[in-house]
């Protein structure tokens, strides 16, 4: 992660104000798929063009269908190893992967409950490619609801409130 960390700022240079390891594989103890994702925040992602091309010298390829107002999407390897979601603050993206994962990490019966839920979800759809975006997404349908529950408490943890 390191060194994606610093290639990823050297590219970007100023534009960056955070760079997080987000997803599954940025929680101890969870079962995830063999991809990593990696969460930049930056002021705007208006200028998405700016993004695409200098993500494309270090080898990440923009995905419009996989991206939205909330963040840029783009992946990197071939298959693919990184995800990499390119989010400002004013949407919520940033904000609900950051405490989906810090709850978690809080709370080791919640990576019980999510695990079990992602091999259930794996079962229903066993002939699942996390490789392949479209596939996957039958997937991750499957997990909207506990989702919910575990940014309910994160939000209820924290001392401030964001707008999910």
């Amino acid at each position: 992660m390191s060194v994606r960390r610093k290639k990823i700022k050297e590219v970007l240079n100023n534009s960056i104000k955070e760079i997080q390891h987000i997803g599954s594989t940025s929680i101890p103890g969870m079962i995830a798929k063999p991809i990593i994702d990696i969460g930049v925040l930056v002021d705007s992602i208006e200028d998405i063009s700016f993004f695409v091309e200098k993500l494309s010298i270090v080898g990440y390829l923009y995905f419009p269908a996989m991206s939205s107002v909330e963040r840029i999407f783009l992946r990197k390897g071939n298959p693919t190893e990184y995800h990499l979601s390119i989010a400002c603050p004013k949407h919520g993206f940033w904000d609900r992967n950051i405490m989906f994962r810090d709850c978690l990490r809080n709370h080791p019966e919640l990576i019980e409950e999510y695990t079990q839920l992602k091999l259930n979800n794996i079962s229903i759809t066993p002939e699942i490619d996390f490789r392949d975006l479209s596939k996957s997404q039958t997937y991750n349908n499957g997990k909207g609801e506990f989702v919910k529950k575990v940014l309910d408490l994160a939000k209820k943890e924290r001392v401030f409130d964001i707008s999910i």
